[in-house]
């Protein structure tokens, strides 16, 4: 078994004691220890290096940064693999460009990451929109269906590439494998956001791999499901019908020209541990969520919603890492199950809506955390530090939006302030987003409608925080009048 190449290098170096005459700023943490803030030093900052002799080049890499890509696409089946240090957005910003020309049509499911309008405005490439599957109860997307997306590729037939969210923030996963065939039948690319999904090559109880069921590209937040430095990610190609050379242009125009050797080491280290423990470590995880999803659920009134679920609303599958907490039934709704977690048992959660909580384990968790959530979760049920009440949840159609202008040409045009609540009819300027997952429910350039508006304050209400607006407290938007 090979070993972490990026980090041996960087020690290394740190070992040899050199006087910085080059950028960063802080010169090895010399500066940090003359302050000594809580020793705040050390050899992470020691590493923090730049392109300097030995250490090889992000953007044309000839050394360790090469030898550790290779690395890793061999260890996710890829053609080639590039490690991206501005996260997984840069990533769909750099695929997308790569694929379509100005003045071309993606289609794209409507539950994409914001990440994917902006990659749609920087290319100037018009989105067109498919529905993915949505469980309204829970306001959860189910996935995309494979004869929808059919459906839209006879309807658009110029359209250059498919973009799938593969799993969704939930966890829930389409049946990628019959989309990438009809894809391919079409003769189109599949681009894949697996922001969420870094992890899926290291058991068979876990969904397929976006590579292995045929993806074109596929974009992984290696930060998010493995243990890889935040904002470190990594971008797989495993086809033909890929132009590499125009992807590493896109990739150079989104990735910062002085890319993190911290970030760089911890995704290769994230693959070491993968490849070395990572199906070990897996196996047990797996037995750790069976074994507290058993304790909680047979103490009745707490529901983990699952495979059972997913499948019912329309989805192929779904990652059991990603553990959905339902209290609704106890009048406990999910934002307020993820303050109490976080403020009496000291446990935070990944996000929650009004529904539900959302845990996202990992091979980093242990057994203790488990144990810890379920104590936590158990005497929340027996009613202790809260005070039960029935919910009303507000229902939303997930209609798609009436696009008025393309999101490219919407942020350069004149924008004007109107009350909120009277702009229905109006063509939005501004993103409605809700955070997380960082979904639109609106972008700029789409009719705003009274249920927009209603569902909007109703989540706003209910502590979901509303981002992409310039008024935060929903009193004025901005609109744009032709």
């Amino acid at each position: 078994m090979d070993q972490p190449i990026i980090l041996d290098q960087l020690l290394k170096h740190s070992k040899k004691g050199m006087v910085s005459f080059h950028v960063p700023g802080h010169k090895s943490g010399k500066i940090y220890e003359r302050f000594n803030y809580k020793n705040f030093t050390g050899q992470l900052l020691s590493m923090d290096i730049t392109e300097i002799p030995g250490a090889d080049n992000l953007h044309a890499p000839e050394e360790m940064i090469r030898e550790a890509q290779e690395r890793a696409a061999k260890f996710y089946k890829a053609d080639q693999t590039f490690f991206l240090v501005d996260g997984t957005s840069c990533g769909i910003i750099a695929m997308l460009m790569a694929v379509a020309n100005p003045g071309d049509k993606v289609i794209v499911p409507r539950d994409c990451h914001k990440s994917v309008i902006h990659g749609l405005i920087l290319g100037n490439i018009t989105p067109i929109y498919i529905q993915p599957e949505v469980w309204a109860e829970k306001g959860i997307s189910m996935g995309v269906r494979p004869e929808a997306v059919e459906k839209a590729l006879k309807e658009c037939p110029e359209a250059k590439a498919v973009l799938i969210t593969y799993p969704n923030y939930y966890g829930v996963c389409s049946d990628i494998e019959a989309i990438a065939t009809i894809i391919h039948k079409y003769d189109k690319i599949l681009l894949v956001d697996e922001a969420h999904g870094a992890h899926f090559n290291l058991s068979e109880l876990l969904p397929i791999s976006a590579l292995e069921a045929g993806a074109d590209i596929a974009v992984q937040s290696t930060h998010k499901t493995l243990p890889a430095f935040t904002q470190a990610s990594m971008l797989h190609v495993r086809s033909e019908r890929i132009d590499i050379h125009r992807l590493k242009v896109m990739l150079a125009m989104q990735q910062s020209t002085s890319p993190s050797y911290l970030l760089m080491a911890s995704l290769d280290m994230a693959r070491f541990i993968a490849e070395s423990e990572g199906k070990f470590l897996m196996n047990h995880l797996l037995g750790h969520i069976d074994a507290f999803k058993s304790q909680v659920e047979q103490s009745g009134k707490i529901k983990i919603l699952g495979k059972t679920e997913a499948e019912a609303h329309g989805a192929k599958s779904v990652d059991p890492t990603k553990i959905l907490i339902d209290m609704i039934n106890l009048g406990i709704q999910g934002t307020v199950l993820e303050e109490l977690l976080r403020t009496k048992y000291h446990i935070q959660m990944e996000l929650a809506n009004i529904n539900i909580a959302l845990a996202v384990a990992t091979i980093g968790n242990e057994r203790n955390d488990f144990d810890r959530l379920a104590h936590g979760l158990l005497n929340i049920k027996d009613g202790k530090g809260i005070a039960h009440k029935r919910i009303e949840t507000p229902l939303y159609s997930y209609q798609l939006p009436k696009m008025k202008l393309t999101p490219r040409q919407s942020i350069y045009m004149k924008k004007t302030t109107v009350d909120f609540t009277d702009s229905s009819g109006k063509i939005s300027g501004e993103y409605i987003i809700p955070y997380p997952p960082g979904i639109p429910i609106l972008c700029p350039g789409e009719e705003l409608t009274t249920e927009v508006i209603e569902y909007t304050k109703a989540l706003k209400k209910n502590g979901i925080q509303i981002i992409g607006l310039e008024d935060t407290t929903l009193q004025k938007i901005n609109i744009i009048e032709l």
